[in-house]
């Protein structure tokens, strides 16, 4: 029959085999699966080994760092490797291997080498960035257009920072008094929650996408420790596949994260992001303002021009109006003395013809009728008086008409040249080549133009002016309209 054994005495057992195979303190690889860190200093770990397949759990064992070793080893790692001790991150640990009869195995943390978690962060950095670019994503964020003038900003950031006052401060307080509106999407920015709360703030925004013109992601400065949550493959992939440009001021300088790499524009601080952005505005507005110098010096230029030409036509005008005016009272000069001479030649005639009348009535009368013809004479004489008198107040009577005429031509000449100039411009709008680009045409027959084809005949050759040339055509089919058709 088979010895048998109690459950300490097995236990018991086993802890002297494992005291005898491990002597010493091994260096122990694993990946931190759970991380518990207890009020009075101890850190308990759940350390695990994965298969190839990186889904299943191959090895699995407790592992605990005493508080007096936990408060050196804890500094020293996050101090080297720039990422905080946590979950999902692979160690090399010095262990030594215990077991207890009550608490069964476990592994004692004596030491961490943090080069290779720095070994393995950067693989993991290089295989995201790899990774992203076998996807063809990597840039598909910088390739979106950054608009001129981003005036509506989502920003994704703790609202506590410090970085998110300091954005704000530089974005509203500008110098220029330019105006944005910005909306706050709270976020973790930092630790293991720091990944999915980001995308979520990302999903959040999406679906007012239309209404805003660029997010940004800032947060202040912190230690390489608290930005490793920018080192992440779902954070990354989500900003390489959002709409709109995503602006970057984590707030670090030495090197870039996965997320500064991926994302539109880098920039060092949330101060700098603001400057930016107002640098982008005020470059529009002084581009805006040089186009509106150079339209006005343009306008003017155009109205001087314009005013030279005025100037001109004006001095041609008066030129031609004076040419007027002098061939008019030339005209009216001549048709003065004209008259004056016929009044005169009339009265002479008329006179002589008297005279005549007179020397005949005395010749057939002789001196019989002498008295009488004194008589006769006297009569004459006063007529003739009265007839002189009658010119004078006739020549009085056109010297005022011609005063008056002198009036009224000079208002008859402004009437005359507003005729001459309507009649121009009728004259430049009746003007043939004008109809014809209306798209009207001319057709003429041996040079006349043809109004009505009743001469016309079967065979005759005619020709039709158009605005961009001319053809000919021959008479095949008359239509003569009826002369009583209205």
């Amino acid at each position: 029959m088979n010895e048998r054994l109690s459950l300490s005495e097995l236990n018991g057992s086993v802890k002297k085999v494992l005291a005898t195979n491990f002597t010493a303190p091994v260096w122990v690889v694993g990946e931190i699966s759970e991380i518990t860190i207890h009020s009075n200093g101890h850190c308990y770990l759940t350390l695990i080994e994965k298969g190839d397949s990186e889904d299943r759990i191959v090895a699995q064992a407790r592992a605990t760092i005493w508080s007096y070793t936990f408060r050196m080893l804890r500094p020293y790692f996050e101090t080297t490797t720039g990422q905080q001790l946590t979950d999902g991150i692979k160690v090399l640990l010095q262990v030594s291997v215990e077991f207890h009869e009550l608490y069964g195995f476990s592994l004692n943390v004596r030491n961490i080498d943090p080069t290779y978690t720095l070994g393995d962060q950067a693989r993991k950095r290089r295989e995201i960035i790899q990774q992203l670019t076998d996807e063809g994503v990597i840039t598909m964020n910088k390739e979106l257009e950054l608009p001129q003038v981003p005036q509506r900003i989502a920003v994704i950031s703790s609202p506590s920072a410090a970085g998110y006052e300091d954005f704000m401060q530089q974005l509203t307080a500008n110098s220029r008094g330019f105006h944005f509106y910005t909306c706050l999407f709270p976020a973790v920015m930092q630790g293991h929650l720091a990944e999915q709360s980001i995308v979520n703030a990302l999903d959040r925004i999406y679906p007012y996408e239309q209404f805003f013109d660029l997010v940004v992601i800032i947060r202040g400065g912190g230690s390489q420790v608290d930005l490793s949550c920018f080192d992440n493959y779902k954070v990354a992939y989500h900003i390489t596949q959002f709409p709109l440009p995503v602006l970057t001021g984590i707030g670090h300088e030495k090197d870039d994260s996965i997320v500064d790499l991926v994302a539109h524009t880098r920039l060092k601080t949330p101060t700098a992001v603001a400057e930016f952005i107002l640098e982008g505005v005020a470059n529009f507005e002084d581009h805006i303002q040089q186009l509106e110098q150079e339209t006005l010096a343009l306008v003017e230029t155009q109205m001087e021009e314009k005013r030279d030409y005025l100037e001109e036509l004006a001095r041609v005008l008066s030129s031609l109006v004076r040419n007027q005016l002098a061939n008019k009272r030339s005209d009216l000069i001549q048709l003065t003395w004209k008259f004056q001479q016929e009044i005169k030649l009339s009265l002479y005639g008329k006179r002589h013809h008297l005279d005549r009348k007179l020397q005949r009535l005395e010749h057939l009368t002789g001196h019989f009728f002498f008295v009488r013809n004194q008589k006769v004479l006297y009569v004459a004489k006063a007529l003739t008086d009265s007839i002189f008198r009658g010119m004078v107040v006739q020549r009085q009577r056109l010297g005022d008409y011609l005063e008056k005429y002198s009036r009224l031509s000079d208002k008859q000449l402004a009437v005359e040249r507003h005729r001459l100039e309507m009649a121009g411009q009728k004259a430049t709008m009746s003007d043939p080549e004008n109809i014809l680009k209306k798209g009207f045409s001319i057709t003429t027959f041996q040079g006349r133009r043809i109004e009505d084809p009743g001469f016309l005949k079967r065979g005759d050759t005619i020709k039709t002016y158009m605005a961009q040339g001319s053809m000919l055509s021959e008479v095949v089919e008359i239509n003569q309209k009826d002369k009583n058709d209205n």
